[in-house]
């Protein structure tokens, strides 16, 4: 008969244990941050330029914005927040890795939508494709019309007349535009400006002290005091945004850093483990010659 045997076969040594990195992957992981960190430090030195120039002629852009708020606080322009269609308009851009600037004026909107009184009819115009896609989600049929490509280049005041149009085109009773007002460097305040509709215009108290208006004259200076609003707005968004990226692109220039410093100890401890094993290996062989 047959002598039961077993046969017992040894686990072949291999240097890449299950969950442990090998060295070509710690170093390809290491290569790609250093690649990444490159990038980022890129961007940080572009978003600084554009920030100059942005910052520039924001001071420019401001006294529109101003003048056209000023007006029609004397004025006395008022909106009744209890009629029931209210416009939203919330105004960024089209470009991303700039922290919150995005998500803090569809958070805002978020926000105050609940508060408007019951039965209220919600319209949405979104600028920039961000808030394209976030108020999608959010308010997905009520969103009348959107704008893209912005943010690409600086914003023009054509820019801001085409979306005051679109605005304008819009039957509605009480509009707020929502953007993000720029302060310092390294801060901004997300806000939410009136925007008037043709009709609250016509029915201020005070607008008559001013000058003699008529239908036609108040249509055009609707459309260019909108246009002007807009226009500080995009300015003020676009300051914002350049300099939250250039503060991103220096926080992920750090963080990329302090990973290559750690992927650096990681991968010399691993290899100088792998040399002090092979050399185990061959002063072990010598000895079994002797």
């Amino acid at each position: 008969m047959f002598s039961r045997t077993v046969l017992f076969v040894a686990p072949a040594t291999t240097s890449n244990v299950r969950g442990m990195a090998t060295l070509r992957d710690i170093q390809k992981r290491l290569q790609s941050v250093k690649n990444i960190q490159k990038i980022t430090k890129s961007m940080k030195v572009v978003s600084a330029a554009k920030f100059a120039r942005a910052e520039r002629e924001l001071k420019t852009a401001r006294p529109y914005g101003a003048g056209a708020a000023s007006f029609f606080e004397a004025a006395e322009v008022k909106q009744d927040e209890t009629k029931p269609v209210h416009l939203v308009v919330a105004c960024s851009s089209d470009r991303g890795l700039c922290g919150g600037i995005h998500s803090n004026i569809m958070k805002a909107i978020r926000t105050a939508v609940p508060q408007k009184p019951a039965g209220t009819e919600l319209k949405v115009i979104a600028v920039g494709d961000k808030q394209r896609q976030l108020m999608g989600r959010l308010f997905g049929d009520k969103v009348q019309c959107h704008f893209v490509e912005l943010g690409k280049k600086p914003p023009v005041f054509m820019d801001a007349a085409e979306i005051a149009q679109a605005i304008l085109a819009q039957d509605y009773d009480c509009g707020h535009l929502y953007f993000n007002r720029f302060k310092t460097v390294v801060s901004y305040k997300t806000e939410a400006m009136p925007v008037y509709s043709k009709d609250t215009v016509a029915g201020a108290g005070k607008l008559h002290q001013y000058d003699s208006i008529d239908d036609d004259v108040l249509t055009s200076y609707n459309e260019f005091a909108m246009a002007n609003m807009v226009f500080f707005a995009l300015r003020e968004g676009s300051a914002s945004e350049l300099s939250s990226r250039m503060t991103a692109m220096e926080a992920a220039s750090k963080n990329a850093g302090e990973m290559i410093e750690k992927l650096a100890m990681l991968y010399n401890r691993k290899r100088q483990a792998v040399i002090t094993s092979e050399l185990c290996e061959i002063i072990a062989g010598a000895s079994a010659l002797e």
